[in-house]
């Protein structure tokens, strides 16, 4: 891990680069896909379970009480991304294949993250209270507000169909064990002192939906249809649709009147799309469809989300010292 460190190459992208590797040479088939399936709800599931634990009911209430900063950061989520997927279907089909367009739609609506949200937030010295509160309001609303706008965005493509059975498989998966994590959190803080626990958990899951996702496209054998012009077609809409937002976050916080340490909440947990609650969704929303080329965009804009905002909270955190350095009364020698 060290030396990773020093290398500068992200332990948690390099699993998921493993995972796509292991999926590649040893995709799971037949019994081993169903038993796979399961594995992966039961650690979704248990991942939920640990956000709702980590959540502290009274300070989930008093962060409520900041709605602008909440409903900013929400907009930028179910409202300004939902209209940037929107736009991007002027780039079908001279950039962007049907199925790839669908995924590029589908990461647009997806909640933000928690994790990485909120420690970011923490780096750059920002309103960690209000980031817990806000990438947790963003997955708890996505369980619903994801599969209806899946409905009312997707069907009109034709490349995408939803049941209303679809929404209630999700609440089951995602806000049941959240729930549950809540009323069950005075027991279990004992496992949240393990942080290596926690992480193992919250990468994990991750690890496996990806595993579970890139096996079902090598079964399927869709990846063949994939280019290298393709795939550098995802990568440079995925960092425009970020930088995009992140403008849009950085200088709407600002022009709200926000303090600074509000202003990086909106950041983090405006301009972030979830991987660990996505790709679950997508198992089910997509059911039938080819899921692995679907979760490709989601995935991609996961790994430049995180080096990008690696050094903007950096960035924050130096700008954070070096003002209180020169707010800091200097001593006169006698």
């Amino acid at each position: 891990m060290k030396l990773l460190a020093k290398l500068r190459i992200d332990a948690f992208m390099l699993g998921i680069l493993a995972s796509v590797a292991v999926a590649a040479l040893l995709p799971a088939r037949g019994v081993a896909a169903d038993t796979l399936d399961w594995i992966t709800k039961i650690a979704i599931g248990v991942l939920f379970l640990l956000y709702g634990a980590r959540l502290e009911p009274r300070e989930a209430l008093a962060g409520l009480r900041h709605w602008r900063l909440h409903s900013t950061a929400l907009a930028v989520t179910y409202l300004i991304f939902p209209l940037i997927g929107l736009a991007l279907h002027a780039l079908v089909p001279s950039v962007l294949t049907d199925d790839l367009y669908t995924g590029v739609l589908f990461l647009c609506l997806v909640p933000s993250t928690v994790q990485s949200s909120i420690a970011f937030t923490s780096i750059a010295r920002g309103n960690v209270a209000g980031a817990v509160v806000s990438a947790s309001l963003s997955n708890l609303i996505g369980v619903f507000a994801t599969p209806l706008l899946v409905m009312l965005l997707m069907d009109t493509t034709g490349n995408a169909t939803v049941s209303p059975t679809a929404i209630l498989a999700i609440v089951v998966q995602l806000l049941l064990p959240f729930l549950a994590g809540q009323l069950l959190r005075p027991r279990m803080t004992w496992l949240l002192r393990h942080t290596t626990v926690t992480r193992a958990v919250d990468r994990g899951s991750v690890y496996l939906v990806v595993y579970a996702a890139f096996s079902a496209g090598m079964v399927e054998h869709i990846w063949s249809g994939i280019s290298p012009r393709a795939l550098l077609a995802i990568v440079a809409v995925c960092a425009g649709i970020l930088a995009v937002v992140l403008t849009i976050t950085t200088f709407g916080s600002r022009l709200l009147g926000f303090a600074r340490p509000d202003q990086i909440v909106t950041v983090f947990c405006g301009s972030k799309k979830s991987l660990a609650t996505g790709l679950p969704m997508a198992s089910v929303l997509f059911a039938g469809h080819p899921v692995g080329l679907i979760v490709l965009p989601l995935m991609v804009f996961h790994q430049i989300q995180l080096l990008t905002c690696t050094v903007l909270a950096q960035r924050y955190a130096r700008s954070a010292q070096s003002d209180l350095a020169a707010a800091e009364p200097s001593v006169q020698p006698a």
